[in-house]
């Protein structure tokens, strides 16, 4: 087993890797809109704070050798499911063809305030 950490994404506000190497499998701890410089949630609205999500799951993705092609699984919780449209085309964006299985989940709060989180599992380039 190997542990990522990465300086490009928000160190962990808990006892938990950035990631997890498991064999050919990455498991990817949960992303909230942190910005990794300064500690706190990055200000704007919520497609902002989406993209700064996608930007820290990229870095854990790419200290671990692999990028959102090698994404196999996808779990987004939000806070308030009428962001869904919206996370839904950022989601895409970043995904283009590409379109690993994902559960979307409603919640009622996340650490630190955050509207949305996202975890992946990914496959490890040999």
């Amino acid at each position: 087993m190997e542990f990522i950490s990465t300086e490009k994404a928000p160190k962990a506000i808990g006892p938990y890797s950035q990631a997890v190497v498991s064999g050919e499998l990455v498991f990817l701890s949960g992303q909230t809109p942190i910005d990794p410089e300064t500690g706190a949630l990055v200000a704007g609205g919520f497609e902002d704070r989406v993209h700064r999500v996608f930007r820290n799951l990229e870095a854990v993705l790419e200290s671990a050798g692999c990028g959102f092609s090698d994404v196999v699984r996808v779990s987004v919780y939000l806070t308030d499911m009428a962001n869904f449209k919206a996370m839904n085309a950022i989601y895409a964006g970043y995904f283009g063809d590409h379109k690993p299985a994902r559960s979307t989940i409603g919640v009622a709060e996340l650490p630190l305030g955050a509207a949305v989180e996202i975890d992946m599992i990914a496959r490890r380039r040999a």
